[in-house]
């Protein structure tokens, strides 16, 4: 089940065109990032940089890569995106728009599955008062294997025996 978007003030471009022009050093808002906002988010999904890529690529939007790594650590330090590891790989997420959440990743098949537990948010907050720690944010990834890749070990299992 996806996880319901929470309602906002802004479009994530609009938010990030403030971001832009309130730094120490204001920048401008270049056709090129406005394309690779739209193209993020306009479906809510996990990527790295690779797959984005390769799905600008066949949208046919014209977006270099330079323009893109620098526009996604833009869009982390704006709160727009969350920047998840795992392994070697990085995945960013949508972080403007959705309530918080954490992730159930396959370790078979590389499927992230997102959830929210209000029980964990009161474990961390209950850890942190006790250790007199303010919390700036954190990543819970669990990792095991997915149904379908449960399923398909099963099956397996049985054509062996």
């Amino acid at each position: 089940m996806p996880l319901p978007s929470v309602a906002v003030s802004q479009s994530p471009e609009e938010r990030f065109r403030e971001f832009l022009t309130s730094r120490p050093k204001p920048q401008r808002y270049t056709d090129q990032q406005r394309e690779l906002v739209r193209h993020i988010f306009e479906k809510h999904s996990h990527f790295d940089t690779d797959e984005l890529l390769a799905e600008l690529k066949k949208a046919e939007r014209t977006v270099s890569r330079a323009t893109v790594y620098r526009t996604l650590a833009k869009l982390v330090e704006a709160g727009l995106l969350r920047k998840i590891e795992i392994g070697a790989r990085t995945v960013y997420d949508h972080d403007y728009g959705y309530p918080w959440h954490e992730h159930l990743v396959c370790s078979n098949c590389g499927t992230m599955i997102e959830f929210t537990h209000e029980g964990i948010v009161e474990a961390v907050q209950g850890v942190a008062a006790q250790k007199q720690f303010r919390v700036a944010g954190y990543d819970l990834i669990v990792r095991g294997s997915c149904a379908a890749c449960n399923a398909a070990d099963a099956a397996k299992r049985r054509y062996v025996m």
